[in-house]
């Protein structure tokens, strides 16, 4: 038996299986409902945000390892902190001062916040004045009683201090001691059990309302709880706009309310499979996994618009309900299984990244679309049978169970004037239509990547038509942005970014400082921003310098070993160190050299206009004229190391989804047609859809990002479906008329009525995500409407010429081989 027999008498089987038993059919997916609904209370709910996708990067341990090293109080926060920002016109001022010593003090009475200790403008000032005042109840008595005059002076003298100026506003004035904002950051004594970090920074947050002043607890609790509040704002805004849509659709396709309770409870059905599924798996539901159910929703209306328009087709022609449907399910259940496979190579096609986020995103979507295909392909004939035949023992009226389109309808015509006009001039269409696409690939090759925050965070205004939203719907408040640009701007850098190099190696060597400082003479252009070209580096070569201005001692210690004069000594490194690390300086020192002097950190200032990609490019340039084992690391270098494996993804799944998809269709059409040209016929018109997506990506200065970047290879999951159906719908028709072009004319007609159904409810449904209060969902939901439409109008207008030329290239070979076979016999 071939292999086309084999597929042939499987699929007979499945079909059988449906029409002559649809009641077993429908307790075992019921009862298989019931396995899935057990996994639900076993899902997990994960923010997503930045640290899901940096999480095993070379670039973030080597980051981690920095931070671990040389450990510095005021960095961004970490698992086991709370940042206290507050601004007011002066946060210097003796008044503010006690008001935060007082606050701290209030936070250390209260034992579920767990405090361990506190660091900031006015423990550090606290301690300046009295060395012995270690506790919070010290630090607020000391400010109390000293005279403003001594407070002034201590912030004069502090003005060196990393640990004092990393805690004020980039606007700090030693001369008037003013600043307009203040971090305290509070560390926490949290067992290793302990998850409730959300619960801890809340309540600081309420400790520090009942105060005066303007306070913001902030960190990675709070960042987390707006996170998990926007997805699940974004699912109720989002998801009854999907429901109703897709209601809407459903009662327009079916026009019957029972064939309508049946398509709502398939698609209920499959989001208790999908969900159960990733509970079972221990696969988290993040914020890019919102898009799931919504393609599942669209999928789903998809197949069962196909299948409920063809039976009433074979209504139409006189068959019985039982024979209609075994009808349209030889014709379909084919057809389904080819649009499963390829998208499920479409949607698995993001398996393959190396970023975990859009790996379990690639998962859930395939293994969602397998259920799509199990519960609309299989299930819900064997339902629409039962109901039917209830419906007749019941004696209850059909409403409507015409199909959509017919070749007398107006929206029949419209189908099918594509391929009315294709029977003219079927090359100049294909050349022109592989010209524009090209054209459109190629502006679209210059789409951006983007990596940041901001993308899994809600914006700092909600949009209006979403706050006044009913209460049910409106979404909460978020500071969680505005924060972050509060943070950004009193606290960063106005001079770009900043790139470490973490080295290792014995730097007790002679020539060791020596070797640290050499790149900075002559370093790439993205990190030349000094005097004369050179690099602005902070390192421990810059310690030694500044504490050599200020004590004449260590500056003749240093002159004794530097040989060649430049200021850098170049032998007896571990007395100098030794030096160093028992002086005023060890504070500084300690945040660019280790205690056992074997690892050092470089930083170096970028160049604000230079690209994360020049900048990454410039630190991996300067880590490697290092003569020790050094790596550059560094936000920056972190996000873009991000961005290149998000391009990456996006370029690899659009390979696979394409290469596994063309591979696949050229195969079965030639083993159950032995039409293989046909397969590359069907890749066509999504080809040309995803080259117009890219266009259309670029022209909207939308990004492929931890999110649209899956959009190319799910295009090609999704799209692929219209070019399947109609595909097959014409050979059905081929084999059975005179030629292409009728066989075309008859496909468009019926076939595509239900793929505009089809195209309609995916593109507005999914579409419904632009309504999303995170930006990333919002532009993905554009993009997959987009998507959607171009595939449509692509299978409508791309493939009706491209299969009239495969009908010349078929018809030649056949003549061909007629020739031949007298000489071969």
């Amino acid at each position: 038996m071939s292999l086309a027999d084999r597929v042939e008498t499987a699929t007979e089987r499945l079909n059988t299986t449906i029409v002559d038993r649809p009641r077993a059919v429908i307790v075992v997916f019921l009862l298989v409902t019931a396995v899935f609904a057990g996994g639900l209370a076993s899902v997990q709910v994960s923010a997503g945000g930045l640290d899901a996708f940096t999480e095993g990067l070379p670039e973030q341990e080597a980051e981690d390892a920095v931070a671990q090293k040389f450990e510095d109080p005021f960095q961004a926060d970490t698992q086991d902190t709370t940042q206290l920002i507050r601004t007011d016109s002066n946060v210097l001022t003796k008044e503010a001062l006690v008001r935060d010593a007082r606050l701290i003090e209030r936070v250390a009475d209260r034992d579920d916040l767990r405090m361990e200790s506190a660091s900031g403008p006015a423990p550090t000032i606290a301690q300046h004045l009295n060395p012995s005042a270690t506790t919070p109840e010290g630090y607020r008595r000391t400010l109390e009683r000293a005279p403003k005059s001594e407070i002034r002076q201590a912030v004069r003298e502090l003005e060196g201090e990393s640990r004092f100026t990393g805690s004020v506003s980039n606007d700090f004035n030693p001369t008037s001691v003013s600043a307009s904002a203040s971090i305290t950051t509070i560390s926490h004594d949290f067992p290793g059990s302990f998850d409730d970090l959300t619960a801890v920074q809340t309540s600081l947050q309420t400790v520090a309302d009942d105060m005066p002043g303007d306070v913001r607890a902030f960190g990675s609790g709070t960042t987390e709880a707006e996170i998990r509040q926007s997805m699940s704002d974004s699912l109720l805004i989002v998801m009854p706009v999907v429901i109703l849509l897709l209601l809407v659709f459903l009662v327009v396709a079916y026009r019957d309310p029972i064939d309508v309770l049946l398509g709502l409870v398939a698609l209920v059905m499959t989001i208790i499979w999908t969900f159960g599924f990733l509970g079972y798996a221990r696969i988290p539901f993040s914020q890019q996994m919102i898009s799931v159910p919504v393609l599942l929703l669209a999928v789903g209306v998809d197949f069962g618009i196909h299948i409920i328009n063809r039976y009433r087709e074979e209504t139409a022609r006189g068959f019985a309900a039982v024979e209609a449907m075994r009808e349209a399910n030889s014709q379909l259940i084919v057809a389904f299984v080819i649009v499963t496979v390829t998208a499920v190579f479409g949607f698995g096609a993001n398996v393959i990244s190396t970023l975990t986020p859009i790996r379990n995103l690639g998962i859930a979507s395939a293994v969602g679309i397998l259920f799509t295909f199990l519960l609309f392909g299989v299930f819900l004939p064997a339902a629409k049978l039962v109901s039917d035949d209830l419906r007749t023992r019941l004696g209850v009226p059909e409403f409507n169970s015409t199909p959509i389109a017919s070749e007398d309808s107006a929206l029949g015509r419209v189908l099918a004037f594509p391929a009315q006009v294709s029977q003219y001039a079927p090359t100049v269409i294909v050349v022109g239509l592989l010209l524009s696409g090209g054209l459109m690939g190629a502006y679209g090759s210059g789409v951006g990547t983007s990596f940041e925050n901001e993308d899994f965070l809600p914006p700092e205004e909600i949009p209006t038509y979403l706050t006044e939203l009913p209460a049910p719907f409106s979404p909460g408040e978020y500071t969680i942005t505005s924060t972050i640009n509060l943070l950004d701007e009193k606290f960063g850098s106005s001079q770009g970014s900043t790139v470490k190099i973490h080295v290792q190696g014995n730097l007790k060597q002679d020539h060791a400082l020596e070797a640290l400082a050499a790149p900075n003479d002559n370093p790439p252009e993205s990190l030349a921003v000094g005097p004369g070209g050179q690099a602005e580096a902070r390192s421990i070569v810059t310690v030694i310098r500044s504490h050599a201005d200020q004590n004449e001692e260590f500056a003749a210690l240093v002159a004794r070993n530097d040989q060649n004069d430049n200021g850098i000594p170049d032998q007896n490194l571990e007395q100098i160190y030794d030096e160093l690390f028992s002086s005023s300086a060890s504070d500084r020192a300690e945040r660019y050299l280790t205690e056992d002097y074997r690892s050092a950190q470089i930083e170096y200032q970028t160049d604000s206009d230079a690209t994360q990609t020049e900048v990454t490019a410039g630190g991996a340039e300067l880590a490697d004229r290092l003569q020790f084992e050094a790596t550059a690391t560094g936000s920056v270098v972190v996000l873009a190391a991000v961005m290149d494996r998000i391009f990456q993804s996006a370029i690899q799944g659009l390979v696979m989804a394409v290469g596994l998809t063309a591979a696949f269709l050229v195969i079965i059409y030639g083993i159950l047609e032995r039409k293989p040209l046909l397969g590359v016929v069907n890749v066509f018109p999504i080809l040309v859809a995803i080259a117009f997506l890219l266009g259309t990506m670029r022209y909207l200065n939308i990004t492929l990002n931890a999110l649209t970047a899956t959009i190319l290879s799910i295009s090609v999951g999704v799209g692929i479906a219209y070019s399947v159906h109609t595909t097959h719908r014409f050979i059905d028709e081929y084999d059975a008329t005179i030629g292409a072009h009728e066989a075309m004319m008859v496909t468009l007609t019926g076939t595509g009525g239900a793929l505009f159904g089809s195209m309609l409810t995916t593109a507005l449904g999914t579409g419904a995500l632009a309504l999303a209060v995170t930006p990333i969902l919002g532009n993905f939901g554009v993009l997959i409407g987009l998507s959607v439409t171009y595939s449509f109008l692509a299978a409508v207008i791309a493939l009706p010429p491209a299969v009239l030329l495969w009908e010349r290239v078929h018809q030649w070979d056949l003549d061909r081989f007629t020739r031949l076979r007298p000489v071969l016999q």
